[in-house]
């Protein structure tokens, strides 16, 4: 069963941007965290940064923070990332996650709970 679906993915040169997409369920995205992570080949999962849904509290994880912005449209039930100034060393499939059942914080260290199948996000120099 499918919980969080991402889209928006592609390939891009570097300096262009892309906005990924993470659509959930209300019952996930409603007063919840929800992250974004990615995972390079060869390199362990990274986290990016995380969103309460219902405070609209945002967390930077990395060092991404300033190139890339974490956003929310509570019309649609979605998160965003927005990146922009790409980079070749962004190339990774990247995912969002949320939390189940939903929590009232959005913990550094959090293990959540759903995650998407991914979307591929390719850099060229």
């Amino acid at each position: 069963q499918v919980h969080l679906v991402e889209s928006g993915g592609g390939s891009v040169q570097a300096g262009g941007s892309l906005r990924l997409s993470c659509a959930a369920p209300d019952y996930i995205y409603r007063d919840n965290c929800m992250a974004w992570f990615r995972q390079a080949p060869g390199k362990e999962r990274e986290g990016l940064g995380r969103i309460h849904t219902g405070r609209r509290s945002i967390y930077y994880d990395n060092p991404v923070k300033g190139r890339f912005a974490i956003s929310q449209d509570n019309t649609k039930a979605t998160v965003y990332l927005q990146m922009n100034d790409l980079k070749p060393e962004d190339t990774a499939m990247y995912y969002c996650a949320a939390a189940s059942p939903p929590r009232f914080d959005c913990p550094y260290d959090f293990s959540f709970d759903y995650w998407g199948q991914g979307t591929q996000v390719t850099v060229s120099s």
